[in-house]
């Protein structure tokens, strides 16, 4: 086993690789304790990146020090130093540590991420009632009750296995349930907005533009109209 101490300013991280193909990230927190996340080693995402290999996309995105971007490691963009990638297991993780999505890649239509299937049972079925809308209109202690946990003890679990709190997975699922839209329908914005699990389109913008740095108006895709009255991307 290798260890590694990474100190940043806001918090201390401690990297321990167990084998050739999987690492484990220890952040200790404010009150000086510790939260295992468990990923592939940076040596084999590292090559998947460089190769641009499918088989590893939604298993891991890679996030870029330098424009604060995250991306699939398909994405067709020129590849950055590896010495300015930093991998995350899953999109949430990526934003919730500051990083926004790649307009080309598209990290929203990546696969679902293997990184969250085969975790603790609890962790599966709070993902799926998170996709379903448990938290667009109601909170962590009430998707806790309904998997028979309580609040902080969901937060340890998303902590080891996701990366990012419940919040920031709902957050993120909202966030690429309108990115779709924005991308693949002519749906206005105020029906994507409700449609997508926000409350108020004000909100919605104000999210949106918070992750992409642009209104969602803005990155909407053009559709082209072609011969017949149908319209092709």
């Amino acid at each position: 086993m290798m260890s590694a101490r990474v100190d940043t300013s806001a918090m201390c991280v401690w990297l321990a690789v167990f084998g050739p193909h999987h690492l484990c990230v220890l952040v200790q927190g404010s009150g000086g304790g510790y939260t295992a996340h468990t990923m592939l080693a940076f040596d084999t995402c590292n090559a998947a990146r460089l190769r641009r290999d499918p088989a590893f996309d939604g298993v891991f995105f890679t996030a870029v020090r330098t424009t604060k971007i995250y991306c699939r490691p398909v994405c067709p963009v020129k590849q950055p130093l590896t010495r300015n990638v930093t991998y995350y297991p899953t999109a949430a993780a990526a934003e919730q540590a500051g990083y926004r999505p790649c307009l080309r890649c598209r990290p929203e239509t990546a696969p679902f991420s293997p990184a969250w299937n085969g975790t603790q049972a609890t962790v599966t079925r709070a993902l799926c009632l998170i996709e379903d809308g448990a938290l667009d209109g109601g909170c962590v202690e009430g998707l806790a009750l309904r998997l028979g946990v309580g609040a902080r003890h969901l937060s340890r679990l998303f902590a080891r296995h996701v990366g990012a709190t419940p919040v920031q997975v709902a957050r993120t699922v909202r966030l690429q349930r309108a990115k779709r839209l924005l991308d693949e329908s002519d749906l206005p914005i105020t029906q994507i907005a409700f449609q997508s699990g926000f409350g108020s389109v004000r909100r919605f913008n104000q999210v949106f533009s918070q992750l992409y740095g642009r209104s969602p108006s803005s990155v909407r895709r053009p559709r082209a109209k072609v011969q017949g009255g149908g319209e092709t991307a």
